[in-house]
C-alpha cells in the first residue's frame, strides 16, 4: 500500500482507446516523439495518467543530452519496454553510445527502463542518490515491479530492476563529452531519495518530481519543508528551462507555482491547527484559500491527504 500512495497520481481522460494486455504483450511500447529544449538536451514528454494498459506503463518525462562523446539519460521510465522506446528515439537522433543513466528518485515509473539501457550499453554508469541505493536494494524495487505488472495487467512483465551502483551526492559535477552535470540532492523533499540534474552549459534543470507542471503529487514519502526547498534550490540555478518528473518542461514561473502551492496549503494549514481545527474540520478553509489551484489535475484527490500530512508535519516540530 505504501508504494501505491507513493505513485505520483495523475486524473485525466486516457489519450488512447483501451486494448488488452495481451495485445500489449505483443507490441512495445508506442513512440512517443523528443522534444529537443535545449542545444543538447532533449526530453520525452509522456502521456498523462498513472501506468495501466491503455498507456503501456508509460507517464514520466524521459530525458538524454547528447554530448560530444555519448548520451546521458535521465529516468528512462516504468519497464524494460518504456526503456527500448526511449533507446529508439535517442537512436534517431545519434548514434553514439549511452554512458551514464541517472535516476532522480526511488519511485518505479521513473527508472525501471534501466534494463533496456544495461542491456544496450554494459558499460553505462548508472547513478543516484545513495538512499535511492539502499531503498531499492532493501525491497523497494521488487515492491515497484509487482506493482507495474499489475498496474499494466502485465504489460511490463519481464521487467528485472537494474539498481543502479554510482551515488551522486549535494553538489556534486562530473564533465563528460564537453558537458558539465551538476548534481542537486534537497534532503526530505519528494520521495526523500531525490536527485535534480543541471545541464550547465544548456540552463536546463531535470527536477524529477520534487516539480511538477499544474498538478498535484503525492507526497507521502517526503516532507512540504524540504519540497518547498527543493523549489528554492532548483530556482537558485536560475535555469532557462525546467523538466518536471510530470507534465510539460517550462522556465522558472512553472518551479514558483508548485513552491507557492506548497506554501500557501501550509501556512493555511498552521493558521486553522493554531485554532485548534482538526484536519478534517478545516478541509474546506482551506480549499477557499488555494482557489488559484484547483484546476491542477489531482487537486480534489489529493488536498485532503495533503492537508493531514501537513498536520503530520506540524506535530512532529
Amino acid at each position: 500500500m505504501k508504494i501505491v500512495q507513493a505513485l505520483c497520481r495523475v486524473c485525466v481522460p486516457l489519450l488512447f482507446l483501451p486494448f488488452s494486455a495481451a495485445d500489449a504483450m505483443e507490441n512495445p511500447v508506442r513512440d512517443y516523439p523528443a522534444d529537443k529544449i535545449a542545444a543538447h538536451t532533449y526530453v520525452i514528454h509522456g502521456p498523462l495518467g498513472e501506468p495501466s494498459v491503455a498507456n503501456q506503463g508509460f507517464m514520466n518525462n524521459p530525458g538524454f543530452v547528447i554530448t560530444d562523446s555519448g548520451v546521458v539519460v535521465i529516468d528512462p521510465g516504468s519497464s524494460l519496454e518504456t526503456g527500448r522506446m526511449v533507446l529508439r528515439q535517442i537512436r534517431k537522433l545519434t548514434s553514439k553510445p549511452v554512458t551514464h543513466v541517472l535516476n532522480t528518485h526511488i519511485h518505479g515509473d521513473h527508472w525501471l527502463g534501466n534494463q533496456a539501457f544495461l542491456e544496450a550499453y554494459p558499460k553505462a554508469q548508472f547513478m543516484a542518490h545513495p538512499e535511492m541505493i539502499r531503498k531499492a536494494q532493501a525491497g523497494e524495487a521488487e515492491a515497484w515491479i509487482g506493482l507495474m505488472d499489475r498496474l499494466t495487467q502485465g504489460y511490463s512483465k519481464g521487467t528485472r530492476a537494474v539498481i543502479p551502483v554510482v551515488p551522486v551526492t549535494e553538489n556534486q559535477r562530473f564533465t563528460t563529452g564537453g558537458l558539465t552535470f551538476h548534481v542537486l540532492a534537497p534532503e526530505n523533499a519528494h520521495s526523500k531519495t531525490d536527485i535534480m540534474i543541471e545541464v550547465e552549459q544548456d540552463a536546463v534543470v531535470f527536477t524529477g518530481d520534487n516539480v511538477l507542471n499544474a498538478r498535484i503529487a503525492r507526497l507521502d514519502d517526503g516532507t512540504f519543508k524540504g519540497s518547498i526547498v527543493a523549489c528554492d534550490r532548483a530556482l537558485a540555478v536560475k535555469a532557462r528551462h525546467y523538466v518536471p518528473g510530470h507534465g510539460k518542461t517550462a522556465d522558472a514561473k512553472m518551479v514558483k507555482s508548485y513552491r507557492d502551492y506548497m506554501i500557501a496549503l501550509t501556512t493555511e494549514v498552521k493558521r486553522q491547527y493554531d485554532t485548534g481545527k482538526s484536519d478534517y474540520e478545516m478541509k474546506d478553509a482551506v480549499a477557499a484559500k488555494l482557489g488559484a489551484y484547483k484546476n491542477w489535475a489531482g487537486f480534489n484527490e489529493q488536498l485532503g491527504k495533503h492537508i493531514s500530512l501537513a498536520v503530520l508535519e506540524i506535530e512532529a516540530l
